[in-house]
């Protein structure tokens, strides 16, 4: 997709500032634009809006042409690709599509998951060894090193090797300029598989037998090779010829990581020929080289496989410092005090003590506890603890289900002893494997991670506060505002200003300083003004949980893990959805509903998450969902551009959803939008 933005050059300081209009155009429909035998290849469109795809006062006129031909030998190729120059024969423009389209070691993801190949952007460091006849090595305009085969007329990434040490795939062109089949030569298994991938192991039997018509092997970076299937303009890491001459698995091999329990459940263990242990998911159907009980390297841009809840829990809770050691913590309480009693019992044990098998009894009450009781216990006590008449947590601007830290809980003395206390049972409940019946503002759970917090973070916990900075931010506020780096709040009566930097309550914010005060209103009223009470928390939560373990999670994920998922009850969910823009009717609104539908519970706790801020549903369902102007049920509106993303205004429960053309679209944009 071609994206043309407009804006007026006045107004443009920022990104996004002097918007004025947008064209989207396929890449498709300018290739057929430029191909076409037309003299004038000029097009007018109407420009649009981008949120809400309504025509602007305004019409842009664009041109495309197609490079000739004969000018392709001259071209100081910028990346080099597999692309075999085809002489002065024409060529119709499927062809020079498919051509451009496909031969590119370096434009494809492989269908299944796994990373995307990257061209080896090799240094020619084997001085002394020449290169096979006919091959020139050249360096592009980014000092880059890539090879020419002027017999094959083809350039690559890879430098040659030896004839017999060839690993790589010819491309040879036909006389019509169409891709032919491709050739292997000396195929075999890579030595060590990509670290994140979901492959099917390569043994090395197939060396000898050609590939299906139309396909073609080329490898990765660090050698792996990977298939292209130009007839579904696809990859993958599965070799199309396994299909026709499976290996048969062979079974039992000792598990060598038999201590990290047993296998997710849908998991197989396998070996290859040359025994290689591999696993099979038989839920995605799948195989991997990786044991799905280890961890792998997870960053925020990681693909939703690596990022798999269930995944990143089986080994959160296997490691060693994750086990209960021997002996016993017994922990006696009344229903009538559980509060008080609570504080006494556990704040009475080391942490390494609160490790132990934990067994919970209520005072007058016979019975073991194999796990119910000490599940009611944490239910109960989650109630007492986070009630909000003791100070200590108050409930986020637009609910009164989602919990956050109380600024004012110094108005009893104890209150640090009562938040290592909270820390400690927080850290129980997830070692222990239990829930608390508690969820907080999204922001709570990313101090948890260290996170850095964002203006986004603050809707939650001052929602006009957040609107007011978001206004600043995108105006100029040059003799429009007076501020300066402070605040001002009151303290039990009294009105307290607080400087936000060393003399602060001098220092002007300027246009050009603006972001610097509103990073420091957010950092303040989130965190800063909450410090003592948080590092108390963490205090106690640090002596049960590892917090190189716990950074394991995102902080959706973390949600889960300290509060369980909640419940979600579709048809209460559908009964109980207003809609604006789009009737309950209405194709795409069907289409999303069958999508919910469909997903595992996880998933529909995220996308609760991503539209209200939480997965927590109210104890009355749906129709008690709260907004920060009071009671706001979950809305969808129609909004945005086909082929962008649904977004989420979580104050307002209200999901933008663009009017989306078939259901795989929608599925797709809003499983991105969402993990």
């Amino acid at each position: 997709m071609i994206a043309i933005q407009v804006f007026d050059h006045k107004k443009f300081k920022k990104r996004d500032q002097g918007f004025l209009g947008v064209l989207n155009l396929p890449a498709t429909e300018a290739i057929s634009i430029a191909s076409s035998p037309s003299s004038s290849h000029v097009i007018t469109k109407e420009l649009t809006m981008s949120s809400n795809n309504l025509p602007v006062h305004g019409k842009i006129s664009i041109s495309f042409t197609m490079i000739p031909i004969e000018l392709w030998d001259t071209l100081d190729l910028h990346h080099p690709t597999l692309l075999p120059t085809v002489g002065r024969s024409k060529m119709n423009i499927c062809d020079l599509h498919s051509q451009l389209f496909h031969l590119r070691p370096f434009e494809h993801q492989p269908s299944t998951a796994g990373p995307a190949p990257q061209p080896s952007r090799m240094l020619d460091d084997e001085h002394g060894v020449p290169l096979p006849p006919n091959w020139e090595r050249r360096v592009d305009g980014q000092n880059r090193t890539y090879y020419v085969d002027h017999t094959m007329r083809i350039t690559t990434w890879h430098r040659p090797q030896a004839p017999s040490a060839l690993h790589q795939t010819l491309v040879r062109p036909t006389s019509q300029g169409n891709p032919s089949r491709a050739v292997s030569v000396g195929a075999s298994s890579p030595s060590t598989p990509a670290a994140s991938s979901s492959a099917t192991p390569q043994d090395g039997t197939y060396a000898e037998i050609p590939l299906p018509l139309g396909w073609e092997e080329r490898r990765t970076a660090d050698g792996r090779p990977y298939f292209v299937d130009h007839h579904l303009r696809t990859t993958t890491w599965t070799d199309p010829r396994r299909a026709n001459n499976p290996t048969p698995p062979v079974m039992a091999r000792p598990d060598k990581n038999a201590d990290l329990g047993p296998l997710p459940s849908g998991w197989e263990m396998r070996l290859t020929s040359t025994r290689r242990v591999y696993f099979v998911d038989h839920n995605t159907r799948t195989t991997s080289w990786d044991d799905p009980r280890l961890p792998g390297h997870v960053d925020d841009n990681a693909p939703q496989y690596k990022r798999d809840y269930r995944r990143k829990v089986v080994y959160f809770r296997s490691q060693p410092k994750m086990r209960v050691t021997g002996g016993k913590c017994e922990i006696k309480v009344r229903r009538t005090h559980i509060l008080e009693d609570s504080f006494t019992a556990v704040m009475g044990f080391t942490g390494e003590a609160l490790k132990r098998r934990l067994m919970v009894s209520f005072e007058g009450e016979d019975g073991l506890d194999y796990g119910g009781v000490s599940r009611e216990w944490f239910f109960l006590l989650s109630h007492e603890i986070f009630n909000p008449s003791y100070g200590l947590f108050e409930y986020s601007t637009h609910d009164n289900y989602t919990l956050q830290i109380n600024p004012a809980s110094g108005i009893n003395p104890d209150h640090l002893s009562y938040f290592k206390f909270i820390g400690r049972c927080l850290g129980l409940a997830i070692f222990h494997r239990r829930f608390l019946d508690a969820y907080f503002v999204p922001s709570f759970y990313k101090m948890i991670l260290r996170k850095q917090m964002a203006l986004a973070d603050l809707e939650s916990v001052d929602a006009d506060l957040h609107r007011s900075l978001g206004w600043m931010l995108e105006n100029d506020i040059t003799d429009v505002l007076d501020e300066t780096f402070s605040l001002t709040e009151e303290r039990f009566g009294e009105m307290v200003t607080i400087e936000l930097k060393p003399g602060g309550e001098d220092a002007p914010v300027t246009e050009e300083n603006k972001k610097e005060y509103v990073d420091s209103v957010v950092a303040y009223r989130i965190s800063k003004r909450v410090k003592e009470q948080f590092d108390s928390f963490m205090a106690g939560l640090l002596e049960l949980i590892p917090e190189d373990l716990i950074g394991v999670f995102d902080e959706r994920e973390l949600e889960l893990l300290i509060g369980g998922m909640s419940e979600i009850d579709m048809d209460d969910w559908t009964k109980f959805t207003d809609y604006r823009g789009y009737e309950k009717t209405d194709q795409v609104i069907e289409w999303f509903w069958q999508c919910i539908r469909s997903w595992p519970a996880e998933r529909k706790s995220r996308l609760l998450q991503f539209t209200t801020g939480t997965s927590r549903v109210p104890v009355n369902g749906f129709k008690d969902l709260q907004g920060s102007d009071g009671p706001r049920r979950f809305t969808i509106e129609k909004s945005g551009d086909p082929q962008g993303l649904p977004r989420s205004h979580t104050c307002f429960n209200r999901l933008d959803l663009p009017p989306y053309q078939d259901y795989e679209s929608l599925e797709t944009k809003l499983i991105f939008a969402i993990e």
